[in-house]
């Protein structure tokens, strides 16, 4: 497997191109699985939600996921892009691809990323609300947490841990 790609970038991302560059050169590749994180606005409050990241820190801990991801599953590729800046209710925010000969491999690599990803990477969101009132930072989530528990085979969830 190539290295895994990581992106953390403020510009929108094209999926059909993302997946054409994981399979591109690889005829064994018979799966890729991708997930795409949008905003959402479940109460109708939400103007914008602003993203931000600790530059450096978060890519290397999206790496250091997506390199256990290619312990734990035969992958052929692994790219991950993550946006921080100020999105809006329907915007993309991040986009997981995996990529395998078989289905199950790229199904369950995409999930422990994300899984990983929601409680581990270093980025914060604060909501802008539509009427102007101040926003709250959104904390973690234990549902979060308990998701990347999940994936703790003696040696799952501790080895991602920091």
């Amino acid at each position: 497997m190539d290295a895994p790609r990581i992106l953390i970038q403020s510009e929108d991302f094209d999926v059909d191109a993302e997946v054409a560059r994981m399979t591109r050169g690889k005829p064994n590749t018979g799966a890729v699985v991708t997930f795409t994180g949008v905003c959402r606005d479940e109460r109708g409050q939400l103007a914008t939600l602003e993203l931000e990241h600790y530059a450096g820190m978060a890519e290397g801990e999206i790496r250091r996921i997506a390199e256990e991801a290619a312990r734990r599953w035969p992958l052929s590729g692994v790219t991950v892009i993550h946006r921080y800046g100020r999105m809006t209710p329907g915007d993309r925010i991040v986009l997981v691809v995996t990529a395998s000969e078989h289905r199950q491999a790229a199904f369950e690599a995409a999930g422990f990323l994300m899984d990983f990803m929601k409680s581990r990477a270093p980025f914060w969101k604060k909501e802008h609300r539509r009427d102007g009132s101040a926003g709250d930072w959104v904390g973690a989530r234990a549902e979060d947490e308990a998701a990347a528990e999940r994936w703790d085979d003696n040696g799952g969830a501790a080895a991602v841990r920091r």
